[in-house]
Order: C-alpha cells, then structure tokens, then sequence
C-alpha cells in the first residue's frame, strides 16, 4: 500500500462566498480564468505565491483555503 498526500483546496465554496466568477477571481488575482478552474479541479497545484495571493483575494487564511489529504493507492 502506497501513501500520499495531495493538496486539496476548497476554492470554489471561497469563490461562491464572495459571488465571484473564475473570471472576476482570475482577474483580482492576475491568473487566467482556465488556471482558476484547473486549481478547482485538482488538475492544477497552485505556487505558494499564488496560493497566498489567492486566499489574501478572497479573505481566507491559507490553511481555511488550501488542505492536504492522504490519498491510499493500492499497489
């Protein structure tokens, strides 16, 4: 069994709190619409500058904002 962790991100519910599009936070943040959409998927991890600038944008402390999770792979 193979463990790992993953940054996860709770993003998208920040976003929605403050009625914001990806478009809008792209903008307040200086990133593309499409990074703020893979950073939501999972698809994109996000700098630790990028992070920072996110949850200053939408008034979150780093850790309400960015999470990890242990993800089990059964190898």
């Amino acid at each position: 069994m193979n463990e790992s962790i993953q940054l996860m991100n709770r993003l998208k519910v920040a976003r929605a709190e403050k009625n914001l599009s990806q478009e809008q936070l792209a903008v307040l943040a200086g990133v593309t619409r499409q990074t703020i959409s893979s950073i939501e998927t999972g698809q994109y991890c996000p700098t630790a500058k990028l992070a920072l600038i996110l949850s200053k944008v939408l008034d979150k402390k780093f850790e309400d904002l960015f999470y990890f999770e242990e993800v089990k792979n059964n190898d």
